[in-house]
Parts: C-alpha cells; structure tokens; sequence
C-alpha cells in the first residue's frame, strides 16, 4: 500500500470516529431541535401573510432568523443555533463522503451540507452585521450570474428542473412515509411512532409543494432569461396565496411547516445518527 493510500485511509478513519463522537451526535441533536424553530417561525410568518398581517416580512430561514434575533437573549439562541447547524453540516459531509451509502442517500447528504453550511452564513451574517438576506435575493442574485455564462439558461433550466424534482421527491417521501427510514423506530412507543408519521406526512408534502413551485420559478427565470422570476420560499409561499383558492392555501401550506417543525423536535430525539 502506497503512502497517500495510507494516509486516505487515516484521514477516513479520523473523520468516521469525529463523525461517531458523542459530543457531535448531541450537537447534530440540537441542531436537528433549531431546524424546527426556524420552520416553526416560517410558518407563523406565512400565516401572518395571509391573513394580511406582517406582510412585509420575509416568510423564510432569513426572516425566521431575524424573528430569533428580536427574541430576549436572541443573540446567545443565534450562537447556539450556529453551533447546531455547523454540527449538522459536519455529520452530513462524513455522511457524504465516508457513510458508505447509495449513491441517491450519498447526494441527499451532500445537498444537506450545502443548506445546512448556508444557514450557518445566515445566522453569522444576522451575528456580525444585523442583516439576514432573504432567499429570494440569493436565489435572484445566483441567477443573474448563471445567466451571464455561457450556455447559462440552459443551467439555469437545469437547476429548476433539479428543485422541482427534489419537490416531487419530498411529497413522495410523505405520502409513503419514507421518512421514517431515518428515525429509530425501535425506541418509540406506538403512540410516539403514530404522530412521528402524521407530522412527517405533512411536513414533507408541505416542503414539497414549496420546493417544486420555487423550481418552476427557476425554470421560468430561465425561459424567460430573467433573474426576477426566480425567488425562494417566501416567494413561492406568496404565490400559493395569489392562487384561486386565496388565502387558505398558503394557510394550509403553512401549517404544514409547523407540523414539520413538530417532526423535527421528534426527530432530534429519534433520529439515527
């Protein structure tokens, strides 16, 4: 065995034991635990769009981020959260790279690291400077640039195509409860396991249908070969609400995400790590 194979096979090893150490199993928890306050904020900020209330605020991980920072000690929940969702990342990438999954799970984990190491911008971003930016204006400002490059609306098309896949993708999830393929079933009582299924159900449809109308706005943006079509949650939440159903929609949508906010406070007892 050559010397850099040895190596690679150290530095997999150190990463699988920092992976496996306790102390990033508790933290990765908590993170798990901030996760679902901020969809719990995002969806309180939805419902107050609409029903007309607090509609300038942003209905996504930036403007819930903001809301924590209004909080008493807001800035020491911040910290923690950094904390947890650096955690989060952390477990994801090893996860990625030396988890020893499919092909399919080995990509998930890889895009999760990409959220989870996003987040953690946002909340330093809100800790150093007191802004958090929205993700309409990332997914805005990205799509400008990827349209400047050469064969640009064709990438732009392409990554709508992948959001509106990975919508597709959550809804199945929910509906045939694949979710609970991460959870350790063992440890919950049936009672716990029965509303674990209902809150992911709901949770994940919910995500879902955010996520693939968030892709058809990139695909838009692409087709159009115009950045301002494209936008995040807080845009594709308001546009449920401008729907023929009015406002209920995105009401129902947004109780969805609080119901998902219920499975990640479960899943951070119950998750397998």
């Amino acid at each position: 065995m050559s010397t850099a194979e040895q190596a690679g096979r150290q530095a997999q090893s150190m990463a699988r034991r920092a992976a496996d150490h306790p102390a990033l199993d508790r933290l990765a928890r908590v993170g798990l635990a901030c996760r679902g306050v901020l969809y719990a904020l995002i969806g309180v900020l939805a419902v107050q769009i609409a029903i007309g209330g607090g509609s300038k605020e942003q209905a996504d991980k930036g403007g819930a981020i903001a809301a924590v920072a209004d909080l008493p000690f807001g800035e020491v929940i911040l910290w923690i959260m950094v904390v947890g969702f650096a955690a989060l990342a952390l477990w994801q990438a090893t996860e990625a790279l030396f988890g020893g999954l499919k092909t399919a799970d080995r990509a998930e984990a890889a895009v999760r690291t990409g959220v989870y190491v996003l987040v953690c911008f946002t909340l330093l971003s809100m800790l150093l400077s007191g802004k958090a930016t929205s993700d309409d204006e990332k997914s805005q400002d990205v799509t400008a640039k990827l349209l400047e490059l050469p064969g640009g609306q064709l990438i732009v098309g392409a990554i709508g195509l992948a959001v509106l896949g990975v919508g597709v993708y959550w809804i199945h999830s929910g509906i045939k409860k694949k979710f609970l393929e991460e959870l350790n079933l063992g440890q919950m009582s049936p009672r716990a396991r029965s509303v674990m299924e209902r809150l992911g159900m709901a949770g994940y449809i919910a995500r879902g249908a955010i996520a693939g109308l968030a892709g058809i706005f990139v695909v838009q943006a692409a087709i159009t070969y115009d950045p301002d079509k494209a936008g995040g949650m807080d845009h594709a939440l308001r546009a449920f609400a401008d729907t023929p159903v009015g406002p209920w929609l995105l009401v129902l949508i947004a109780l969805g995400l609080v119901l998902f906010a219920g499975y990640c406070f479960g899943e951070s007892r119950w998750r397998r790590t």
